[in-house]
Order: structure tokens, then C-alpha cells, then sequence
């Protein structure tokens, strides 16, 4: 594990954001590939991930199945263009690697299969299954006496799924304090804005109503994820939800206003302007 926890906080806070910005810019990278993909999830959580893989997660990159890692489960498995940039930032995948996505054979396919690539610890894709999932090993690992956390980023849409809220029920039933979800509310679906296709606000107040610890940041502030990783990480007695509102394509204005973005299409002489406003905007 690259752990910063122990460096100042304004260090730890510059590597971080630079770690962000080094996973949109590998994001950019995969999708021009494919040409088109979820690349505007791949910019709203970044920054998470970041946080995550360089600060967060007890890991060892060289030995991915070590038993007391802490676990992080993407159970939206069509972020996987942001996880692997995540991974190969954090050292299990070779950068040069991230260049086979999606293609034939390669170990980084465009929905997330754990059994091709390491550090995947789900297959997710058919959503609301990841949170349920997270509290069946998280009860599994307190079992075994095992310390390890357990992580489940997971999306809005998420929500409108039934066994999402199972699953909370049943981590606040068990009292599972070493689970905690982090929900990105990027505010769109597949069918539209997620306000119109299913409300879910206030959200706060339901994951308090189901007995969680929660709280609500904004998911592109580094400053504020560490905080808020850091709070959660010390609670005890219920599970922890962190809420993150983040922004789709987060950091290359070309595609934060396109009005189709949850899958994007982009024309091949856009991949550059792309990578051009991303430096631009890091400089500023």
C-alpha cells in the first residue's frame, strides 16, 4: 500500500490531486481506444478513486489476494475504465497495459469481470447487487477476525434497486462498522436525470432512517474525501455511508456540458482537445 496518511495534509492532499488527475488522463487514453465509453464517470470519480487506492485501502499491489487488504467492490461495473486507470496508478496494472481496453483478449474488459483482472474483486454490471455483496464479506471477515474493511462505491441509480436497501437494512441489523458505501450521486442514468426517473432525495435522510452513519461531500473536493474517508474510517457502532456529489466528465469542460453523457461518443478529433482542457485546467 502507497499509504499518505502519515504525511502532512497538505502533501498528502497535492499527491492525491495529482493521482486524480494522472486517472483522468489514463481515462481519456483508454476511451480514445474505443472512441466512445463511459469516460464522463471515469472523470466524476477520480478523485474518489484516488483517494481510495493512494490513501484509503491497506493493499499490496504485488500480492493482490492478500487476506487482510482491505476489499473495495465496484459493483457499477461499467466504471471500469475508471478503476483500471485507478489500479495501474496504484501499481497492480502496468500503465501500458491500459491501453488493450476492450479489446480481444485483454485482461481489462469494458464491463468489470474480477476473474479477468487484478484487484478486481466483483463482477458488476447488473446493478443494485454490489452493496449486498459488500455486507455478506464484510460479515464473513468479522467472522474470520479478520480487520479488513470493505468498500462498495456504488451509483444514484443504484438506488432505485430494492436490494440496495436490503442490504443497508441488514448492515445496520449486523452493526457492520468496518463497511462503508460511497455513493456517486452524478445526478444522471441511462434514461435521464436521476431526479426524474427515480427521486431519491432527501438521501441523507434515508440512509439515516436505515440506520447508517452518513456523510455528504463534494465528491470532486479532495480536501473534503479525505476528511470524510478519515471520520468514517474511526466511527464505530453502525456502518458509514459517504455521499459524493460529483460532476460527469469533471475536468474537461468539452464533455462536462455535453447533454448525452452518461455513454459518450466522441469524435476522433476531440481526444485531444480533451486532453488539452484537462492540462489546461490542472495549470489554472
Amino acid at each position: 500500500m502507497t499509504s499518505l496518511t502519515a504525511a502532512p495534509r497538505t502533501e498528502r492532499i497535492a499527491r492525491l490531486r495529482a493521482s486524480a488527475h494522472r486517472i483522468r488522463r489514463h481515462a481519456l487514453d483508454m476511451g480514445e481506444v474505443q472512441g466512445q465509453g463511459y469516460i464522463g464517470q471515469a472523470l466524476g470519480v477520480a478523485d474518489i478513486l484516488a483517494v481510495l487506492y493512494k490513501d484509503a485501502l491497506r493493499h499490496r499491489p504485488a500480492e493482490p489476494d492478500w487476506p487482510e487488504r482491505d476489499r473495495c467492490l465496484l459493483s457499477v461495473g461499467h466504471y471500469a475504465i475508471a478503476l483500471y486507470a485507478a489500479l495501474a496508478e496504484a501499481g497492480f496494472l502496468d500503465i501500458a497495459e491500459l491501453r488493450t481496453y476492450g479489446a480481444d483478449g485483454s485482461r481489462l474488459p469494458m464491463s468489470g469481470m474480477a476473474s479477468y483482472t487484478p484487484g478486481m474483486e466483483i463482477s458488476g454490471g447488473s446493478l443494485g447487487h454490489g452493496l449486498g455483496i459488500a455486507v455478506g464479506m464484510a460479515l464473513g471477515l468479522r467472522h474470520q477476525g479478520n480487520p479488513a474493511r470493505v468498500y462498495n462505491l456504488l451509483s444514484d441509480g443504484e438506488l432505485d434497486e430494492g436490494s440496495t436497501w436490503e442490504a443497508a437494512l441488514a448492515a445496520s441489523h449486523h452493526g457492520l462498522e468496518h463497511l462503508t458505501a460511497i455513493v456517486d450521486l452524478n445526478a444522471l442514468q441511462a434514461d435521464g436525470p436521476t431526479a426524474g426517473v427515480l427521486r431519491t432525495e432527501p438521501v441523507a435522510d434515508k440512509w439515516r432512517a436505515f440506520g447508517w452513519h452518513v456523510l455528504r461531500v463534494d465528491g470532486n473536493d479532495i480536501g473534503a474525501l479525505v476528511d470524510a474517508l478519515d471520520a468514517l474510517r474511526d466511527h464505530r457502532g453502525a456502518p458509514g455511508v459517504l455521499l459524493c456529489d460529483t460532476r460527469i466528465g469533471r475536468g474537461v469542460p468539452l464533455l462536462e456540458t455535453r447533454e448525452k453523457a452518461h455513454f459518450l461518443r466522441v469524435e476522433p478529433d476531440e481526444w485531444q482537445l480533451a486532453r488539452d482542457q484537462l492540462e489546461e485546467g490542472r495549470a489554472r
